[in-house]
């Protein structure tokens, strides 16, 4: 008789933003005649800029000439787009990484998910507290996370980093020792950031004690500020001690279209085992990589004109978050995020939870957002709101909660 993976079941309800779906489904399909303004879930709504299609079109045609025409894509990914990643986002930053040491995949969601596989079940996890729940899930099906408190939502096994106002929402080196560090920053969902000084010490706490620190900058493109790192490979150390997990689907619209990427350096060893040769066997194995299209896709972004282009684009979301910052800032509300990241986090009015006022918002302003306790226990009472609508719909959904 077969058996399942019952790690699965410990998981509690429903995936966050499918409860978000169904619940924004059951409104509308009793309120048929109100239209509904979506600021939930983090998805782009501008169009694919014009280098990027034209480098789709141009791989299309490609792949319709038998002299042309490509299969399967090498296990790391294509040489011309890694050459593309390490020079544009690692070597002209000053950072020392190689094309050989870039995984080309089909999104960050997917290895940030994945990449725990080659870490031993016996390994202790950290995470900040609010942060993007696919970290913690992954680790409860992988079994590493103990068992799930539903009073407090805590996994017994799980270090917990809390992410509140007193800390101006970044992590405190933690008391007890993990072997596998989760940082995102800019940070989903608060929109926090840290400093290089900063990020720095968690790199050198890192190698102290033997942790591996998996960075996901999947945000970097909306970083403003000078003293905020683009890469935990500004910092001196970080090859001997981190994994850095970047996705195309926020800075050029890539949600629909998949392409992402994991950096591994060959410094990275347990003991005389190489990181980067389990990563490279498992993706072999498990091949998650991007179509050759996709890929030519990727190395536009890296174009004059498609750096232009998305630079546009990117300005044009941070237009959205400074709006909706200022404006719900001017009706009393406690607000933060939205200067690095095209997140708002909002503290929830007249002590609602963060669910009563995801019920609230939609039910008196039509207006969808994301409950904060979905992102962990340190969220409670906390309320995220995204830029990546249209700036129309942006002024709209505003005018709305102020009218609340």
């Amino acid at each position: 008789m077969f058996k399942i993976n019952d790690n699965y079941l410990k998981l509690p309800g429903s995936y966050l933003f499918s409860t978000i779906a169904r619940k924004v489904n059951e409104f509308q399909a009793a309120n048929s005649d109100k239209s509904v303004i979506r600021l939930g879930i983090g998805d782009v709504t501008q169009p694919l800029a014009p280098a990027i299609i034209q480098a789709l079109h141009s791989a299309v045609d490609e792949m319709a000439d038998a002299a042309t025409f490509h299969g399967y894509a090498p296990d790391l990914g294509y040489e011309f787009l890694r050459n593309a990643i390490a020079k544009n986002d690692y070597q002209d930053r000053g950072c020392e990484i190689a094309s050989d040491e870039i995984f080309v995949s089909d999104g960050a969601k997917c290895d940030s998910g994945n990449i725990q596989e080659i870490f031993s079940v016996d390994n202790k996890i950290a995470v900040c507290d609010p942060v993007y729940p696919v970290y913690v899930d992954t680790n409860v099906m992988a079994g590493r996370t103990g068992t799930y408190d539903p009073k407090t939502e805590v996994w017994s096994d799980v270090i917990y980093m809390p992410c509140t106002a007193e800390n101006n929402f970044a992590p405190q080196l933690p008391k007890e020792t993990p072997d596998l560090i989760y940082l995102c920053f800019p940070n989903n969902p608060t929109g926090a950031t840290i400093t290089k000084t900063q990020l720095q010490e968690w790199v050198d706490y890192a190698n102290k004690v033997g942790a591996v620190i998996i960075y996901d900058a999947a945000y970097e493109a909306y970083i403003s500020e000078d003293d905020v790192p683009h890469t935990i490979f500004e910092c001196a150390g970080a090859r001997t001690c981190a994994i850095e997990l970047k996705s195309f689907s926020k800075n050029a619209g890539f949600t629909g279209t998949r392409l992402g990427y994991t950096v591994i350096p060959k410094d990275l060893k347990c003991g005389d085992v190489m990181l980067h040769s389990l990563w490279a066997r498992r993706h072999g194995t498990k091949y998650n990589g991007a179509p050759y299209i996709v890929q030519k896709a990727g190395e536009a972004v890296y174009s004059a004109e498609g750096k232009e282009q998305l630079a546009a684009q990117v300005a044009y979301y941070m237009k959205n978050a400074k709006t909706i910052k200022e404006g719900l800032a001017e009706a009393g509300y406690t607000v933060s995020g939205g200067v690095n990241a095209p997140y708002i986090w909002l503290k929830t009015p007249d002590k609602m939870t963060s669910w009563e006022f995801f019920d609230y918002l939609l039910e008196h302003a039509n207006v969808v957002g994301t409950p904060g306790s979905g992102f962990g226990p340190s969220g409670e009472g906390y309320f995220r709101l995204t830029a990546f609508g249209t700036y129309e719909n942006t002024v709209a959904a505003l005018e709305r909660i102020k009218k609340m």
